[in-house]
């Protein structure tokens, strides 16, 4: 049993911190981008579909097996397959490095990205944004290595310190980064709202061109990106899971970061996706959209320089919350193991190899494909090894007695089903198809 320390203290305080892990990048950026690539309202039709699936019954089960094994991820596959045979627990656990592997390659790259917004917010403050070229400021840093090294040491490093308490700074830190994101990007889809010629952007965002169903590709894509957006990678909210109160209802906790998770997606693409069509600019622009195409809008604006910071505080909160999450997940596992090496070591060491190798990749080229494994394979292999070791290997009796807990209407053999015969095949769909893309292209 986790001691107080290292549990949430409220209701609110979970979902938040929950929040915090599932909105990111995934949200800010990568959706807007994939929704502007695929088709527009058609993509986010698509988009919400599997978000439903897969905080129905995958986001659950994960934060039911964390509180199960009260671990992170290692002890969590060890307990789920223990379950079946107590011989396949050891098996369980070996299998549960590679997930766990994942939540560390994509701190490291995440982490890049995170500098480089910290670079945009300290040349916002400054004002060195609203006078520049800011493609020629862009490709300042972004084409080359050991370019933001200091912002990098800052994200990292901070991070890293609120999690010396655990559970308690990440629920405190994220009851102050949650509803502050939530309001900043208001406020900035407002200010977008009374840009000129801005109804074709939200008639492109909100009405579907039906014809784009039709292509395989833009589901896959639409898949994925729910994968991500959730943080379902067979290892993240396991961590949270595992710091969740016995009478605390698992179901009804991923259906709350489910619908802020989508809100912040919907209120991101209502500030790019409207501001991208006033000025003409491409929608699918990549990294471009955020550190090139949203300031020079910026720049066109009254109170531009304003408005750039609160985008960047935003996005800055969106990063440190999600980053929490995926460090968190590989410490608590790294605490399972190995116990007697301490919360402040194990962070140190995190430290060393998260800055040892990411300031390697500090150039867009460099990070950039590093996102791509990560996102398209290393995500779509750990959420199926998940998905796969939860509702085939585990016996069922035991996940749902957990999944029930703390639950006045119980989930039966409905929920059970839609996990095995929907969600997982699903993820193996999606596991099949990247590894496709990667021998095909």
């Amino acid at each position: 049993m986790k001691n107080k320390e290292h549990r949430f203290r409220s209701r609110w305080g979970i979902i938040l911190a929950s929040v915090g892990s599932a909105v990111g990048m995934a949200n800010v950026w990568g959706f807007p981008n994939k929704l502007g690539s695929n088709g527009g309202g058609a993509f986010l039709l698509i988009y919400l579909f599997f978000i439903f699936v897969f905080s129905y019954v995958g986001l659950p089960a994960e934060f039911a097996i964390g509180r199960r094994a009260k671990t992170g991820t290692l002890g969590s596959y060890e307990n789920a397959w223990k379950s079946r045979k107590e011989q396949a627990g050891k098996a369980g656990g070996l299998l549960g490095w590679l997930p766990l592997a994942g939540s560390m390659c994509i701190a490291i790259g995440y982490a890049v990205i995170v500098s480089y917004i910290l670079k945009a917010l300290f040349d916002s403050l400054s004002g060195t944004l609203m006078s520049v070229n800011m493609g020629v400021w862009f490709e300042s840093f972004a084409l080359t290595t050991y370019s933001v090294v200091p912002f990098h040491i800052i994200v990292v490093v901070g991070t890293l310190l609120t999690l010396l308490l655990g559970a308690k700074s990440i629920e405190r830190t994220n009851k102050i980064m949650m509803p502050a994101f939530f309001i900043i990007f208001i406020i900035l889809a407002i200010r977008v709202a009374l840009l000129p010629n801005v109804l074709e952007g939200y008639r492109f965002l909100l009405i579907p061109r039906w014809e784009v169903l039709k292509d395989p590709m833009v589901w896959i894509w639409a898949m994925g990106q729910a994968f991500f957006s959730l943080s379902i990678t067979g290892s993240g909210m396991i961590v949270y899971g595992a710091y969740l109160d016995e009478n605390e209802d698992v179901v009804s906790i991923a259906r709350h970061t489910a619908v802020f998770d989508t809100i912040a997606a919907l209120v991101a693409s209502l500030v790019i996706i409207p501001a991208c069509f006033s000025y003409g600019v491409d929608v699918g622009a990549g990294p471009g959209l955020l550190f090139v195409t949203l300031p020079t809008i910026l720049q066109d604006v009254p109170f531009g320089q304003y408005f750039a910071v609160i985008l960047y505080v935003a996005m800055i909160f969106a990063g440190i919350s999600s980053l929490q999450n995926m460090f968190e997940a590989v410490a608590e596992s790294l605490l399972h193991r190995f116990p007697k090496l301490g919360r402040k070591v194990v962070l140190g060491i995190l430290c060393l190899i998260c800055l040892g190798v990411g300031v390697n990749m500090e150039a867009i080229f460099q990070w950039g494909p590093w996102m791509d494994l990560v996102s398209i394979y290393i995500i779509p292999i750990g959420a199926t090894l998940g998905s796969i070791s939860w509702f085939w290997i585990m016996r069922k009796e035991d996940l749902m007695a957990e999944i029930n807990k703390g639950r006045s209407v119980p989930r039966g053999d409905g929920w059970y089903r839609t996990g095995r015969y929907v969600y997982v095949p699903f993820a193996v769909l999606l596991c099949c198809v990247a590894l496709f893309m990667k021998v095909a292209f």
